[in-house]
């Protein structure tokens, strides 16, 4: 490390805002540099990605976004109504809890893994500004139970808090696995790179008796200004028994049948459904592509598969109704015969063997959407 080098990492670390951007560029590209997937200066998908603009929290945001946000269309008009988890002392075969955005806690043949956790008020590198929580976490970080492991997804703020990760260090001290380069971040903030694990797509590694495969995704990365010099990826978790996958970040992508293909079929996925806009069409799906997905790497069959919709409800980073995308999944998952999960915040939802299986939903978001936002 260069005496510069240096220097800026200690600047970083004592300034809250720089701190929460994470590793020093220079690190990244040296981190990156060799992967199969980084080329020209950046990592690529096989796919073009192109927008207009990012969404707020994932960049600069396009103006009618801001508009749009002002004006109030992405926020509910009541309160959220929000469930206080309760889990088991050991895990079980099969569950989830979705803890509102992209955070899940999935319970897999008798492991406990935690996705993409954001429990931090803004999904911005300041605490000042920034897209700001509609509800409240359902639990604090150190009510979790005990976790084989952290995945993360990518490193947009929101799903990779840097507020959040200090707790989990305070508290549970996980494993973490991550795309590559993103555990340089976690470094950054005094996480021990023995216990992170960062894996290229198409790589693997194994948690107790669960095996995690990082999937290719089709979206982009990037704190601050600086894009593309970390990995995005969804997950497979594929135990003895039963499997999983969570789909990161993604817009339309034909590798979904790749991952079906390769690693399907899954008893449960976790699909984003929200922060979707013709301004950037290959970065986030919409319900439909979302319920297109879940059938992609389950074959084309949804027999005996439960789709969990995620990156919803929590942030508004779009332009469309705060209830939108889940009325629309709603409606595409009847027209395919897809098993569709609805739960409030915090709700665990038991599948696997002796479980409650799928229950109905009770379209709890309707009392608390806009008039003008409801069925």
């Amino acid at each position: 490390m260069t005496e510069r080098t240096s220097w800026r990492s200690a600047v970083k670390s004592r300034v809250p805002l720089l701190r929460s951007l994470g590793a020093l560029p220079a690190a990244m590209r040296s981190r990156a540099a060799g992967s199969p997937n980084y080329r020209d200066g950046q990592f690529r998908s096989h796919e073009p990605t192109n927008w207009v603009a990012a969404p707020e929290g994932e960049g600069l945001p396009h103006p009618a976004v801001a508009a749009y946000q002002a004006r109030g269309r992405g926020r509910p008009a009541g309160s959220i109504p929000v469930v206080r988890p309760v889990w088991p002392d050991q895990a079980e075969d099969l569950a989830v809890t979705w803890l509102g955005h992209a955070s899940s806690l999935v319970e897999l043949d008798g492991h406990r893994f935690l996705l993409d956790p954001v429990f931090g008020d803004r999904v911005s590198p300041s605490g000042m500004v920034g897209p700001r929580r509609l509800h409240p976490p359902p639990c604090r970080v150190d009510d979790l139970p005990p976790l084989d492991a952290v995945v993360i997804s990518h490193d947009h703020y929101d799903h990779l808090d840097e507020p959040t990760i200090r707790e989990l260090e305070r508290t549970h001290r996980p494993h973490y696995v991550v795309p590559l380069g993103v555990d340089l971040h976690l470094e950054t903030w005094g996480v021990p790179a023995a216990r992170v694990t960062a894996l290229d797509w198409r790589e693997e590694t194994t948690i107790g008796e669960v095996t995690l495969t990082c999937t290719e995704a089709r979206h982009f990365s990037g704190r601050g200004f600086v894009r593309n010099q970390t990995l995005w990826a969804g997950w497979a978790l594929r135990g003895p028994r039963h499997a999983v996958w969570f789909a990161g970040d993604s817009g339309p992508s034909h590798r979904f049948e790749d991952i079906g293909r390769d690693l399907g079929p899954f008893d449960l996925t976790l699909v984003p459904i929200g922060a979707y806009s013709d301004h950037w069409p290959d970065i986030h799906l919409d319900p439909a592509q979302a319920v297109a997905a879940h059938l992609d790497v389950n074959r084309g069959d949804a027999a005996g598969s439960v789709l969990l919709p995620v990156h919803w409800a929590t942030f508004n980073l779009a332009m469309h109704w705060w209830s939108e995308p889940i009325r629309w999944a709603r409606r595409c998952a009847d027209e395919h015969a897809v098993t569709l999960l609805s739960p409030r915040p915090g709700t665990r939802i038991a599948l696997g063997d002796g479980g409650a299986g799928a229950p109905a939903s009770d379209a709890w978001w309707e009392p608390c959407a806009a008039p003008e936002d409801r069925d």
